[in-house]
């Protein structure tokens, strides 16, 4: 489908009922009206204020406890699954497991939410976020073993 206009497109998944009589193509922020994969025109100011609302955050995490040994790693990245963020999981030295996950922050948070809400709560005794600066090095979520 080709716009005619000169705003920006940007294509919106859906799940709302059509209301009828109206256009089913066309509809202002936030209010989708089809259901089924539809195209939708902003004004450059709507399109920039839609982009500006996905805030993206980067964090690295650390658990202590009984992390080691157990599947915690393995665990973690089925959790992952769930999930639309990229990064990593790994064992350290020192017995903690180290993780780092990037995405929009809504999804990062509740990631880390679903990891304490999991199995592996009986094993993490302690909790520690970094805000990092950068995503991680990473396709998907993955184990790392180095």
């Amino acid at each position: 489908m080709q716009s005619t206009s000169s705003y920006p497109v940007i294509w919106v998944n859906c799940n709302c009922e059509t209301r009828p009589g109206q256009d089913d193509k066309i509809a202002p922020a936030p209010t989708i009206w089809t259901k089924h994969l539809a195209w939708v025109e902003y004004s450059p100011a709507q399109a920039a204020a839609f982009r500006s609302n996905r805030t993206m955050i980067s964090l690295q995490i650390f658990f202590e406890g009984n992390v080691q040994g157990v599947g915690f790693r393995w665990s973690v990245k089925q959790v992952a699954k769930g999930f639309d963020v990229v990064g990593w999981v790994r064992n350290l030295p020192d017995g903690r497991v180290e993780m780092q996950a990037s995405g929009e922050e809504t999804e990062v948070r509740d990631f880390i939410a679903a990891i304490g809400q999991s199995e592996l709560r009986a094993h993490i005794r302690k909790q520690t976020e970094l805000i990092l600066p950068e995503p991680p090095a990473a396709r998907g979520f993955e184990i790392r073993h180095d």
